[in-house]
């Protein structure tokens, strides 16, 4: 019955996951309310472990789904298509760079002091409201890059910056490419998919990272129970990543970003109204 209950967590955890990864929503914030009701019984140490294994299911999805625009090797693509393949790989690298050598230094001291409602609650808000207002100052506003193989490596290594505030508990990482790269004149589509792409690095290195940290505090044993939670919400992860970054695709062709930023102003709201109440009442 207890694995039944870990299992039954274990899928709606990858769930929030996998919507919360892709949409500039802020998975900080889902995560600290999904916490207050759904534990998993696991140790503290186990469960830093779960969240970024089941990370890896939400990158597989972006992986198969745009598998032949990142494949350089593809029969599909002409000489010149491979070329720029290979050119935006190296955009995504030059991408990544400012948060591997600023944001993962800075990763566990951010996590240690900001990892808290309040703040999270102010991420949510500020960004909910940046969000607005660069939309609306983005509208009928001709873009300079409106397709991903367009984007040049200055404006590469921008929105790679705007990447590093990700290390802000409730920023969002995609939430935080994404409004750089509107900042900088990349179209909705554009952006979306160079944040898909810019996740692959700096998600596998942050997982290998966090992985090898675990094995050296607790060692490589895991019970049968983790085992199978962790197979359950990768899986569950993947297939949601999966569902969810067809729908943003879809809806930024046709639609703004301006309406998640409305939904992060309601979700930090929320979180901290919740908070203050809990601390009030008990």
């Amino acid at each position: 019955m207890a694995t039944f209950l870990e299992i039954l967590k274990a899928i709606l955890i990858g769930i929030v996951q996998g919507i919360t990864e892709w949409l500039p929503v802020s998975s900080t914030g889902h995560m600290i309310l999904l916490n207050e009701f759904i534990k998993l019984d696991v140790s503290d140490a186990f469960f830093e472990l779960f969240e970024v294994v089941i990370q890896f299911g939400s990158i597989l999805a972006v992986i198969i789904l745009f598998f032949d625009k990142l494949n350089p090797f593809s029969k599909k693509k002409d000489g010149e298509m491979k070329k720029k393949t290979w050119t935006l790989w190296l955009k995504v690298i030059v991408a990544v760079l400012p948060a591997a050598i600023i944001g993962l230094p800075l990763d566990d001291w951010f996590q240690e002091h900001f990892y808290n409602y309040i703040a999270v609650s102010a991420a949510l808000i500020v960004y909910g409201v940046l969000f607005i207002v660069i939309e609306r100052r983005n509208k009928n506003k001709p873009k300079k890059y409106e397709d991903v193989y367009d984007i040049d490596y200055p404006t590469a290594v921008k929105i790679g910056c705007f990447q590093v505030l990700s290390i802000i508990p409730g920023t969002s990482r995609s939430g935080s490419t994404i409004l750089g790269a509107s900042l900088v004149g990349v179209s909705r589509t554009a952006a979306a998919e160079f944040s898909f792409f810019m996740a692959i690095p700096v998600m596998l290195g942050a997982s290998a990272y966090k992985v090898l940290k675990y094995m050296v505090k607790v060692g490589v044993a895991l019970t049968s129970t983790e085992i199978i939670v962790l197979i359950v919400g990768t899986l569950t992860a993947f297939l949601v990543s999966v569902a969810v970054i067809k729908f943003l695709m879809d809806f930024v062709r046709k639609h703004s970003f301006e309406s998640f930023g409305w939904y992060r102003i309601a979700l930090g709201t929320v979180v901290i109204i919740y908070f203050l109440i809990k601390n009030f009442v008990f």
